[in-house]
């Protein structure tokens, strides 16, 4: 249990009794052995505790941690108690709300510490870590120091009117902010791999009722997690599991079947299938191929699906009597033919399953990912106030103009690593963390 404020020590030193033997104090960063007692010395549990000084504890305040056993009443027991001497239950990431304030470190690492739990992958995890380390921060201060100098001339030449941007100058300042506008724009534009490394990319597997959508989600879970009947509309609801493709974390959705009619339970499902395939990074669209009328249904079907990506695959190929062509769904569309039954294609399958995956991220390792969707949004505000002093610079506009966006563009990179910050900024990141972090 950790406790954090001015008074987390003294307050610790009211319940925690150590060997008599020892000295009675609680020097920084020597862990003690003892009893945490009630107020009327009633021992509860046998503890460690150690005491961290303000500016060297996780926090930047004053800082005891408490080592008890690990049952779930022991913990009520001793919290309570704590709870009971003035302490104060701590809110969601309030340990790592105090880090920040106390400028530890800045709101890019903070959130930083959220993704580093919320990881699914080592490559996640890695990218969450890069973040935390400092690389992330640092790139963007030198984007900010790079905005910032051309700044300082824009203004110099507003405070010296006298000694105009001479036009080579000008040119010159056109092609650093140029620069620094591609790098933002690199940055901003790998959100689309972060935001897959944070969240999963979403597969959802769809078709009609009976198409093999369960026996395909069971085989790609390599567990029998969906009931699979032979008899049509037995997936009423969705289900949802994660797998781990290529080091990408995978959110794996198996839907109810989509056809006319069906029960009102049925329907219902049905109706949340097609929410989940709107939403989808790619939906793995089931045919049988042993019904007769499947190019004819499946035809409909595609007309009414509006996934962002589709694959094609074609089940219980081990049940036609003569083989198919690769392409006989569509020229264009992406496909592949597979039996869940024996077997046959899955290789080929997975190795497109995975292909498809690894072209909607780029390089996983690299710390210079944005992961947040509130980072997206500042660097596109900061994007587009660079990219339009940029037009003003090289018309020759009003310098007093040109300053203007770009000191606005410094905010929006401010308010992305905490230069800039106000409450309702941190109660929206901070709220999304557990309690205890």
């Amino acid at each position: 249990m950790r406790l954090a404020g001015r008074d987390s020590r003294k307050l610790s030193r009211k319940h925690i009794r150590f060997e008599k033997s020892e000295d009675d104090s609680m020097p920084p960063f020597l862990m003690k052995h003892g009893w945490f007692q009630r107020a009327d010395s009633l021992p509860l549990d046998e503890v460690m505790a150690v005491f961290m000084p303000r500016g060297r504890s996780y926090t930047g305040f004053d800082q005891v941690e408490i080592y008890c056993h690990g049952g779930a009443e022991v913990v009520k027991l001793l919290l309570e108690e704590l709870l009971r001497s003035g302490a104060r239950a701590a809110e969601p990431g309030e340990f790592t709300r105090l880090a920040f304030l106390s400028g530890r470190i800045d709101l890019a690492k903070a959130e930083a510490v959220a993704e580093m739990i919320e990881a699914r992958t080592a490559n996640s995890l890695e990218a969450a870590r890069e973040h935390l380390t400092g690389a992330y921060s640092e790139h963007i201060d030198m984007l900010r120091n790079g905005l910032v100098a051309v700044l300082a001339e824009i203004e110099a030449s507003i405070d010296f009117p006298e000694e105009e941007i001479a036009p080579d100058g000008g040119k010159t300042l056109a092609d650093d902010l140029e620069k620094l506008i591609e790098q933002v724009a690199e940055l901003k534009d790998s959100y689309s791999s972060g935001r897959i490394l944070r969240d999963g990319f979403r597969i959802v597997i769809g078709g009609r009722p009976n198409a093999g959508k369960s026996t395909l989600f069971n085989l790609l879970l390599k567990q029998e997690r969906a009931l699979v009947t032979e008899q049509p509309g037995t997936t009423r609801d969705y289900l949802s599991e994660w797998i781990e493709i290529e080091g990408v974390p995978v959110n794996l959705i198996d839907t109810a079947g989509l056809r006319l009619g069906g029960s009102r339970i049925e329907k219902a499902g049905q109706n949340i299938a097609r929410k989940l395939i709107d939403k989808s990074d790619l939906l793995i669209w089931v045919v049988d191929m042993s019904r007769k009328r499947w190019r004819a249904e499946l035809k409909s079907d595609l007309q009414d699906l509006k996934a962002n990506h589709i694959l094609l695959v074609g089940n219980k190929i081990d049940a036609l009597t003569k083989p198919l062509e690769l392409g006989c769904f569509s020229p264009s569309a992406e496909s592949v033919m597979i039996s869940c039954r024996s077997g046959e294609g899955l290789d080929r399958f997975s190795r497109m399953l995975a292909s498809i995956i690894m072209a909607s991220v780029s390089d996983m390792t690299s710390g210079l990912i944005v992961t947040s969707a509130r980072h997206k949004q500042k660097l596109t505000r900061a994007l587009s106030r660079m990219k339009k002093a940029g037009r003003m610079l090289k018309r020759s506009e009003s310098p007093e103009l040109i300053g203007f966006e770009l000191k606005q563009a410094v905010v929006e990179l401010d308010e992305l690593t905490g230069r800039i910050y106000n409450d309702e900024i941190l109660e929206r990141i901070f709220s999304k963390f557990c309690i205890g972090k």
